[in-house]
């Protein structure tokens, strides 16, 4: 079988545009806020059913009772929680954000900072 020029650029043609086509779909990109469950919390916030599960997972590898800034019970957190939110709330690359390594979903930063709008209620 043999390709005219005509065929050949018209096939060319062809593969790269639907080359092209695929590369676009496949680049279409989300950011983390786009797909994360963003969803108005309605219920009372509490500390023990809802912060300390965060903090036990986020926070106390490096915040342990034993640290220069615990975080291990309710009133370490109480006491310190418009510092926390300040923390988890930079922006991605700022070295003062928390935790350190890693990052919160948007969920569970608005659970603490639901939390402390609801009164930092702790059972």
């Amino acid at each position: 079988m043999v390709l005219t020029f005509i065929e050949y650029f018209k096939m060319r043609k062809t593969i790269y545009l639907t080359g092209f086509l695929l590369f676009a779909i496949a680049c279409e990109s989300n950011t983390y806020e786009e797909i994360s469950d963003n969803t108005p919390i309605a219920d009372l916030v509490r500390y023990e059913t809802n912060v300390k599960p965060i903090i036990e997972n986020s926070c106390i590898s490096c915040h342990s009772s034993s640290s220069f800034k615990p975080l291990s019970n309710y009133n370490e957190v109480k006491d310190n929680i418009d510092i926390i939110i300040n923390r988890i709330q930079r922006p991605n690359g700022d070295p003062l954000r928390m935790p350190q390594g890693g990052s919160m979903s948007s969920n569970q930063i608005n659970l603490i900072v639901k939390w402390k709008n609801d009164g930092l209620i702790e059972k």
